[in-house]
């Protein structure tokens, strides 16, 4: 029980900057219908619910299935069994991944299907597992994280080349919300795990993190390949915003509730399945143990039903309406400030940011504080969120122009920073796009984009978690110099090779 309080204090801090932000904009400079206030209310509480109950669950029942898959792969010492096993956890725990449910059912919303919401989960699920799968190789042969990912995004914008303007921000979003709190625990569990094989303490801690940024980049790939053997080559899309209507909450309730828990029980059943098998022929855990992961499972299960739940209660209309009704304003700098207040608030607290930070202090025994990550995290996000305001301000300037030359300084940046800080940076940028930023954030975003004369939704609506996943790999690094600096400063040993 005091885990589950824990767990609810945790999202509340998360969610309750949103809901501050709301109520002061809404007495303020972007009043709102009171039948949306109250189904925002309604929304956040049910976020809140079951955010904190979807985290427990996973706590008590889908990490233990990571840290025992981890276990038992470090055990084997056999490579096939290592990508095997990234190909069937990374697809599976991607289709279970609320964020990129989320993101592919607005890409939906927005072209009216043209791109449906499984195509997209579908794709994004292949290209994690694959990637996956090579990553964990690439800790078993003890190759290069730079060359791995220097490698990846090379490829990345060779098909850039290629891909349409609509699929390209889709793509760097899939990037960042695929790996969330579901995906997070599994990998970075298994990352563990994996490096455990390794007799090399040193090279067991630096190859503890960087899996999440190599499985991210299958996102993007897998995205981009869609685009280009995709018919659909000229998408456009709209969100057809009006002045909300005074709806009843309840209107559809069931429909939408069976709807969900439909796709929650499909999402999740290839997880427990797959613990049902290996604990028939491998795990063979206690009957407490095994109750304790199955109990999980269902926590896991309720939590992501209220989580998705309150998401379409009302929560993300808010944002799309308070994003058109900033954007309306004479005044445009109001929309890049409220922009980096939202970014700079919601990462203080984003539950797969958490579990990374406190991995991070544990792995280097206290030495790389998570406060001092946390906040280095909260200003990049803040300033990424403020950037793509102005570009949906300023329509000539396109996702590509932030992004080619951001990504070409962090690579460039991971020849001066200790190899421990490149693995941290790059995954910080894999999970800090979590289910603030892919809710909310988001729909603030396209809100904005739709009232902004010149903007398409399509285009510039999209490509902000893509700006959230780029700039942690700017700041940490810059954080790594500073504490290479100082180490050396101090004669301290810091872990560059």
């Amino acid at each position: 029980m005091n885990v589950l309080v824990s767990k609810l204090k945790e999202v509340l801090y998360s969610v309750l900057p949103i809901i501050i932000i709301v109520m002061v904009l809404n007495f303020t400079i972007a009043p709102l219908a009171v039948p949306l206030i109250v189904k925002f209310l309604v929304g956040a509480g049910l976020i809140i619910i079951g955010l904190s109950v979807f985290l427990f669950g996973v706590d008590i029942g889908i990490s233990p299935i990571g840290n025992i898959i981890g276990a038992k792969i470090a055990k084997t010492n056999k490579i096939w069994i290592v990508a095997v096993a990234g190909l069937i956890i990374g697809f599976f725990s991607s289709i279970a991944e609320p964020d990129l449910h989320i993101l592919a059912g607005q890409v939906d919303f927005v072209t009216s299907g043209l791109i449906s919401k499984d195509s997209i989960v579908v794709m994004v699920a292949v290209g994690i597992a694959l990637l996956l799968s090579l990553g964990l190789t690439r800790i078993v042969y003890n190759i290069s994280l730079q060359k791995v990912l220097i490698i990846l995004y090379s490829g990345v914008f060779i098909l850039a080349l290629f891909t349409s303007r609509e699929f390209l921000a889709i793509s760097f979003d899939a990037s960042g919300a695929t790996t969330g709190v579901m995906t997070v625990p599994f990998i970075l569990a298994l990352a563990v795990g994996v490096s455990a094989m390794k007799k090399d303490s040193k090279a067991s801690e630096n190859d503890s993190f960087g899996l999440v940024a190599i499985a991210s980049t299958g996102a993007i790939l897998s995205v981009m390949i869609m685009s280009i053997i995709s018919p659909t080559d000229k998408i456009t899309g709209g969100l057809e915003y009006n002045e909300p209507i005074a709806t009843s909450i309840s209107s559809n309730f069931i429909q939408l509730v069976t709807t969900i828990a439909l796709e929650a029980f499909l999402a999740l059943l290839p997880i427990l399945l797959i613990f049902l098998v290996f604990q028939k022929y491998s795990f063979k855990l206690s009957k407490k143990a095994f109750r304790k992961i199955i109990m999980g499972m269902l926590f896991t299960f309720i939590g992501l039903v209220l989580f998705l739940f309150g998401i379409n209660a009302g929560f993300m209309d808010v944002g799309v309406a308070i994003g058109y009704s900033i954007a309306s304003l004479d005044n445009k700098i109001y929309l890049v400030i409220i922009g980096f207040v939202l970014g700079f608030v919601t990462i203080l607290a984003e539950p797969a940011v958490y579990v990374l930070t406190n991995q991070i202090e544990d792995v280097t025994s206290g030495y790389v504080k998570r406060k001092v990550v946390l906040f280095t995290l909260a200003i990049g996000i803040g300033v990424a969120v403020a950037l793509s305001m102005i570009r949906i301000l300023v329509p000539s300037i396109q996702l590509w122009h932030y992004l080619l030359p951001g990504y070409l300084l962090a690579l460039t940046m991971t020849f001066f920073v200790p190899q421990l800080f490149v693995g941290i940076a790059f995954d910080s940028g894999g999970v800090a796009s979590g289910p603030m930023t892919a809710t909310f954030i988001l729909a603030f975003a396209q809100g904005a984009a739709d009232a902004i004369e010149g903007a398409n939704v399509m285009v510039d609506g999209f490509g902000m978690i893509a700006m959230v996943a780029l700039m942690p790999l700017i700041a940490l690094q810059l954080l790594g110099l500073i504490f290479k600096i100082n180490s050396k400063k101090g004669g301290i040993e810091n872990g560059d090779e």
